[in-house]
């Protein structure tokens, strides 16, 4: 089994990605900052916070779909807001979700927030809704199940140090986890959490016998060229001591998004 876990960026180098999921064709496919625009009849439109615009692929989760056309898809929405085409505003969903492969059954799933809950109107300020999803799939030919979740980790503009709601969203996310799974359940959690390696997110989840393989295997960080700030760490992936390990790489090549692709071998 191939787990590969991105955040996609709202699909701002939409050909490439679509492209490098379409050629890797994972057997499960966590992807976070997933872009939903039903109304939508442009394929690009505008995400306004402040200064800073940024181009938004209006349905990335369709786009996604269909480049993974044997896979059950599922979209989890964070939040509701509006997108822009030049003055006019169309509802958007934006949020996480999960592409698996059907001929691997989905036995159990659960979506939830680890921070704040459904926000409808608009994105709000931050730190903003955060939500998780995890699935709990049966490997028919080895015989045994998998629980797998991601999250979207808060953003906070003072940075990436450890607050009581990052701990909280790490506890709440725990909780979720556990709520899926079975006992003796192989666990991978993976995500964009917006955390620093040593963050007390680690070692929540290392109470629940799971350990990071970004940071244990030395990885120098998880971001691409087109991320200009400074920290080079936001994504991660944790399993616990029943999953075995084939290969584990965070992808350096090609760049699609602002955030590398980790891709478990399982």
């Amino acid at each position: 089994m191939r787990i590969m876990c991105l955040n996609g960026w709202g699909g701002a180098l939409h050909e490439g990605l679509l492209d490098y999921i379409r050629r890797s064709a994972p057997d499960v496919l966590c992807l976070q900052e997933v872009v939903h625009t039903p109304a939508a009849t442009e394929d690009w439109l505008e995400y306004r916070d402040g200064e800073r615009p940024l181009p938004q692929r209006a349905n990335l989760f369709l786009e996604v779909s269909q480049a993974l056309p044997h896979h059950v898809a599922a979209f989890c929405p964070a939040a509701q807001g509006a997108l822009w085409d030049g003055n006019k505003a169309i509802p958007s969903q934006w949020g996480l979700a999960t592409f698996v492969r059907s001929d691997f059954p989905i036995i159990a799933q659960t979506q939830a927030f680890v921070h704040k809950s459904f926000s409808a109107d608009g994105y709000g300020e931050h730190p903003r809704s955060r939500n998780a999803h995890a699935v709990r799939l049966y490997d028919s030919e080895r015989r045994w199940p998998i629980t797998i979740a991601h999250m979207h980790g808060l953003r906070d503009p003072r940075g990436k140090m450890d607050t009581p709601e990052r701990l909280s969203q790490a506890s709440r996310l725990t909780e979720m986890v556990l709520r899926t799974a079975e006992e003796g359940d192989r666990l991978v959690i993976c995500g964009d959490f917006n955390i620093e390696p040593g963050s007390q997110t680690f070692d929540v989840l290392a109470a629940i016998g799971l350990r990071d393989l970004v940071t244990g295997n030395n990885f120098p960080g998880t971001r691409t060229s087109h991320y200009g700030k400074d920290g080079r760490f936001a994504d991660y992936m944790f399993v616990n001591e029943a999953v075995e390990i084939v290969s584990f790489q965070v992808v350096d090549h090609p760049e699609i998004s602002d955030h590398k692709p980790l891709i478990l071998q399982i």
